[in-house]
């Protein structure tokens, strides 16, 4: 396992997507995912220069910040599905949160924070029936509703594609939720600027960040 190569890898790849993007994109986001990697190799690809981690599991997230806590500036990210029973282990401990798929659990992190969270909010654009989140004619709806809870704070939209799209279909819905996000940010809600796009993964980031994706979640390609 090489992770200081693989990051130098994927970063010039993020550079040439940003660099042929038609969007005014600055440098995005690119987080790590670590939740098939141990704490030790986690921390190797902090010191080889990530430093936005992620988890997808309550336990795991808790269990890799414990055990980093000695290093300095990384952003944590929980982007797996959260159960409202869960909230209070986890949500002031996170920087991001990218799974806000339903008003409850929207209601329940405003009764658990203790400062205003930001929150990507879940739209399952391709319509997958095992996809959480909000559908797009849901979101606006939805959104007009989070506004009122002044500890969640939608700072953009997340969204997943199909394992086995195309690159047209993948193309297609990073389009479609880029579309989405303006037209949420247009709303101009108090709580809902929505000027961010976290969408792409190790099979898709690069044509997720030629739509507009301004965090992307890495996993596997760093681990390789």
């Amino acid at each position: 396992m090489q992770i200081k190569e693989n990051v130098k890898s994927i970063r010039e790849r993020v550079d040439k997507a940003v660099a042929s993007s038609p969007f005014p994109l600055s440098e995005p986001h690119v987080i790590g995912v670590t939740k098939y990697v141990d704490a030790e190799t986690a921390r190797q690809l902090v010191e080889a220069g990530i430093h936005d981690i992620a988890e997808n599991r309550t336990e795991l997230f808790l269990e890799k910040q414990e055990a980093l806590s000695d290093l300095d500036g990384i952003s944590w990210h929980l982007i797996g599905s959260l159960q409202r029973r869960k909230v209070k282990e986890v949500i002031n401990k996170v920087d991001y949160f990218h799974a806000l798929d339903s008003l409850k659990l929207a209601q329940e992190i405003e009764k658990r924070a203790e400062h205003e969270i930001n929150c990507f909010v879940q739209v399952n654009v391709s319509g997958e029936a095992s996809k959480h989140g909000f559908s797009p004619e849901e979101l606006e709806e939805a959104l007009t509703s989070i506004n009122a809870l002044s500890r969640v704070k939608v700072v953009g939209l997340m969204t997943m594609a199909p394992i086995d799209a195309t690159e047209s279909e993948l193309a297609d819905i990073f389009g479609k939720t880029y579309q989405l996000k303006e037209k949420m940010r247009a709303l101009k809600l108090p709580n809902i600027p929505c000027t961010e796009l976290s969408m792409g993964m190790s099979r898709d980031f690069e044509t997720a960040i030629s739509n507009g994706a301004s965090f992307v979640r890495i996993g596997t390609e760093f681990f390789k």
